[in-house]
């Protein structure tokens, strides 16, 4: 009778937790969104769960975070190769993966940060009845966000503009980390000439090989003005040693470095962009070339040079000179830059996203 009593209140006790699954991968930009929210869906939610690729930066980044549960997943490439006459059977095969997942995890919602990976946990997710809540960064959809609004319930955005695009599309900002806030420069590893304003260089998870080039390039004449702390990208370090140049590949002190930060020239990913937005820190954007891309951060960079948040300068214009007098400029401007920003982008965009996945839960 005991045992028959003590099954009895675990099988409630299971019927009444929530769990969610979270998906997205392929770049940091598609992960660290999802690892924004965490702190947020753990005041909803008994179980969060990730299901992402085994060899992608999603696993290196969540595991030690969430339980961890892998697919196989295959991007498409945009130009013709027979490659891609495969996608539908390797589609097919990770989609089964997806579902034996979530059916064995009993997930309730799945919240979609997009990219190739989180496409058969979308369309898995609809075969089983469960709803779908996504998030799109850009102005533009990418190709996976396109094919996931048929699977969604909801699509939340960073950007007003966005809405129009389709009824599904809820505007609710950015998701931002908790810890961006609690940046501190006292805490770098590395001092900075206190008579010298300090600009950061990165280029995203993977860094930026032009801007890196053009950085190394000018950086004597940087260095007579400027403190530089340069996020070279994996694999990209010279190990350069001159005074006022603090060189990484990767940096697990990001905020303290933003908090240092006089300026930031980058690229023009949504996320640290909202970011930098958030921390009211002037900003020169060098998107990535259409030649290389779908022109995602041309557009955000378009959008936030409109709105008098950052100065632009076009990678094809990108050399020592342009660099050189771009900078210069930014620095003159800083006062103006900082006004414009003084009064925009509240953080409340985690909160928004979990009311819209709970919304989709209860409906």
């Amino acid at each position: 009778m005991h045992n028959i009593f003590v099954n009895y209140i675990y099988t409630i006790i299971m019927q009444n937790k929530k769990i969610i699954v979270l998906t997205g991968g392929g770049t940091a930009g598609h992960v660290m969104p999802n690892i924004a929210l965490v702190p947020q869906l753990r005041k909803h939610f008994d179980e969060i769960h990730y299901v992402g690729t085994e060899s992608g930066v999603e696993k290196k980044l969540v595991e030690s975070l969430l339980p961890f549960h892998a697919i196989t997943a295959c991007k498409l490439v945009r130009k013709f190769t027979p490659k891609n006459l495969l996608i539908p059977f390797k589609l097919l095969k990770s989609v089964k993966q997806a579902k034996k997942i979530l059916k064995k995890i009993k997930a309730d919602v799945v919240f979609s940060k997009g990219g190739f990976v989180a496409l058969p946990v979308a369309m898995a997710a609809k075969k089983l009845g469960i709803p779908v809540v996504s998030h799109e960064s850009d102005i533009s959809m990418g190709l996976a966000n396109k094919t996931i609004l048929r699977y969604c319930n909801v699509m939340c955005v960073s950007f007003e503009k966005t809405v129009k695009t389709n009824k599904k599309c809820v505007f609710t900002g950015n998701p931002l980390r908790n810890s961006l806030f609690e940046g501190n420069k006292a805490k770098l590893s590395f001092s900075l000439n206190p008579n010298k304003k300090t600009i950061l260089f990165f280029g995203g998870s993977l860094g930026a090989r032009k801007i890196n080039e053009v950085v190394w390039l000018s950086l004597d004449k940087l260095l007579a003005d400027f403190n530089i702390i340069h996020i070279a990208g994996k694999n990209n370090l010279r190990r350069i040693r001159k005074k006022d140049y603090h060189e990484f590949d990767f940096s697990q002190q990001i905020a303290d470095m933003f908090d240092a930060a006089d300026m930031v020239a980058c690229r023009s990913g949504a996320n640290s962009i909202f970011e930098l937005l958030a921390l009211k820190k002037p900003m020169l954007l060098i998107p990535l070339s259409k030649k290389v891309s779908r022109g995602d951060q041309i557009e955000n960079a378009e959008y936030f040079k409109k709105n008098g948040w950052a100065h632009v300068l076009m990678e094809e214009n990108l050399n020592t000179q342009s660099l050189l007098d771009a900078i210069q400029n930014l620095k003159s401007e800083i006062p103006l830059l900082k006004k414009n920003m003084a009064s925009t982008y509240a953080a409340d965009a985690n909160k928004k996203i979990a009311n819209e996945i709970l919304k989709v839960l209860n409906e």
